[in-house]
């Protein structure tokens, strides 16, 4: 219904971020990485998610399409709501949630209140299997070079698209921004770095 709402900061409060909109103001529940990149006072623009339900009519808004994507794959597993979802997003980046999944740490993700054990490792599982399945196809990881990477620099890349995939991107737009990054000499986490600032939407 809604695809990002722009507009006048109205006010800031936890976990909440009222955007005024030609004089309407769109109450959006959010995490904190978004309440710190808006202004009380000054223009900004957040990227919108309407959960609609029985009794429920919430909005979210997020600052980058990359904690919206994030958010979205989140709420997609079983057991994990909005609040908890929005918890995780606010103790770290789209990009540490993402790394996190990849490396199977639970530590990470249950230092967000009301997120357990047993909760994380679902996280982790449920995204992972999904990540893995996406991108496992129609990836290229030559470079650009069309010669195949070796084996062990290819696992390397499956991971970091892995992570790409978290955020939301497909296995195309992920395969691209790959090509020209060094994954036979980077460290993961340089390596997914590189190829989101390719990919800055």
């Amino acid at each position: 219904m809604f695809y990002y709402l722009d507009g006048t900061v109205a006010e800031l409060l936890p976990y909440l971020a009222v955007i005024d909109c030609g004089g309407v103001g769109y109450a959006c529940k959010t995490t904190n990485n978004t309440l710190s990149a808006l202004k009380k006072g000054q223009r900004g623009r957040v990227y919108t998610y309407l959960n609609v339900g029985e009794d429920l009519f919430d909005l979210y808004g997020f600052a980058t399409q990359n904690e919206l994507n994030s958010f979205k794959q989140l709420i997609g597993v079983s057991g994990v709501g909005p609040k908890a979802a929005l918890a995780i997003l606010s103790i770290g980046t789209p990009e540490t949630l993402a790394m996190a999944i990849v490396t199977g740490d639970e530590k990470s993700l249950t230092a967000a209140p009301g997120v357990g054990k047993k909760l994380a490792q679902r996280i982790i599982l449920e995204l992972k299997d999904k990540m893995s399945k996406d991108v496992s196809s129609g990836l290229d990881f030559s470079g650009g070079r069309g010669v195949p990477a070796p084996a062990m620099f290819a696992s390397k890349a499956t991971e970091a698209a892995q992570a790409l995939a978290v955020l939301g991107y497909s296995s195309q737009e992920v395969s691209a921004a790959l090509k020209g990054v060094d994954v036979e000499k980077l460290p993961l986490e340089e390596i997914i770095r590189q190829s989101l600032k390719k990919m800055v939407r």
